[in-house]
């Protein structure tokens, strides 16, 4: 048996976001997507990033850490690059052409060298949440598993930010970002919007839109540390 790990006993979630999630996991689309992504291993298909990355962008940002939420569509498709963090692709793996944008806004706005690689680890552990709105893929099929059930859990972890934490940065980044705006309430939190970074959108406001220096100045208006967005080489 091909395993996929979100049945409701065993699914390992960092354990604020499970006070907060755990109750996702029994309802009857989970069980509907889980019986989808089973049906894809069965069929011999490649799901991206593995089973035990589904979750690592709640399990590097904790729900009480949070400071900054970035998101993002759905995983790379490619082999290797997807690791359960928008944007990122392992060390070692050619950085993709959205996250190459991303970088170039960086140092433009901050001045921050463009990095060599692509792991954004190390903004994730300072309470920077890179969650994708679709948390697998079917190897070579973008957006594969649009529409399955993944909008709904990560509407989820949206509302449960939105409702209890306060002061959050949002940075919605395109089209699918930009529709869970709705779920934040823009009184209490700093929402970020542009499009987003890939080479088809980035000239139309992506670049030039200095989100970077933006959501640092919120931070240290509300009395906290910014993010060091230089990535340890």
């Amino acid at each position: 048996m091909t395993e996929v790990n979100i049945d409701p006993d065993r699914v390992r979630l960092e354990t604020s976001w499970r006070r907060c999630l755990g109750g996702e996991f029994s309802k009857p689309y989970m069980l509907e997507l889980k019986r989808f992504l089973l049906a894809e291993r069965r069929a011999g298909r490649v799901i991206h990033p593995p089973p035990d990355r589904w979750f690592r962008a709640f399990d590097l940002t904790p729900l009480d850490q949070t400071r900054v939420v970035l998101l993002g569509q759905a995983p790379y498709h490619g082999p290797g690059q997807a690791q359960g963090l928008c944007f990122s692709v392992p060390r070692g793996v050619a950085i993709p052409p959205s996250l190459v944008n991303v970088f170039a806004e960086l140092e433009a706005d901050l001045g921050v060298p463009v990095s060599r690689h692509g792991c954004l680890e190390h903004w994730a552990r300072q309470g920077v949440l890179l969650l994708n709105s679709v948390l697998t893929v079917t190897q070579g099929q973008a957006g594969s598993h649009q529409q399955r059930g993944w909008e709904r859990f990560t509407d989820e972890a949206i509302r449960c930010l939105d409702e209890q934490r306060e002061g959050l940065v949002f940075l919605l980044w395109g089209g699918h970002a930009r529709k869970k705006g709705r779920l934040i309430d823009r009184e209490r939190h700093c929402v970020l919007q542009a499009p987003h970074p890939s080479p088809l959108s980035a000239y139309r406001g992506f670049f030039g839109c200095r989100h970077f220096s933006t959501a640092n100045a919120w931070l240290e208006r509300r009395g906290l540390a910014p993010i060091d967005w230089a990535l340890p080489q």
